[in-house]
């Protein structure tokens, strides 16, 4: 497996990965056309400060993707973490989590908001156990919107 900053070579695939385990998987019936930011990765992500990453499989395949919004001031919204189900027993999703905290570390961000399908349980073990705090909308130190589905909100501070 290797880790990568995204690459737009790339785009088709981690497309395809995101919606299949979006709505094939979690069942969560989300379209492309309802996530702007997968349009072009590179100016919703990486031209305003924030990253986006990749696992590739030893057949250059993604099978892994992690991004971080920069919101200013310190803050970061951790975005489209999703890994290939029969990738996800070998730490893959760690290692694109290291790589996206390590980042977050270097660059001054403060704290890290999520939102997460309700259906996601292992996603919610995850980031417990990645010291993330569930919060409510109510709890949110910024201005964040989120899809309009069942979602759980967590936080941590780095």
């Amino acid at each position: 497996m290797q880790l990568i900053e995204y690459d737009k070579k790339y785009h088709d695939q981690v497309v395809a990965l995101i919606l299949d385990i979006q709505n094939n998987e979690a069942k969560i019936a989300l379209s492309l056309e309802q996530q702007p930011d997968l349009y072009d990765i590179e100016r919703s992500y990486m031209d305003k400060g924030g990253n986006f990453w990749l696992a590739l499989d030893e057949n250059d395949r993604v099978i892994g993707t992690i991004g971080v919004l920069n919101k200013g001031n310190g803050y970061g919204i951790l975005k489209k973490f999703f890994v290939q189900v029969e990738y996800r027993s070998q730490k893959v999703g760690l290692q694109l989590y290291q790589a996206l905290q390590a980042f977050c570390v270097a660059k001054g961000f403060k704290v890290l908001i999520l939102d997460t399908p309700v259906v996601a349980k292992a996603s919610h073990r995850f980031y417990e156990k990645n010291d993330f705090t569930q919060i409510t909308s109510k709890d949110l130190p910024i201005p964040y919107e989120f899809p309009d589905r069942d979602s759980l909100l967590y936080l941590k501070k780095l």
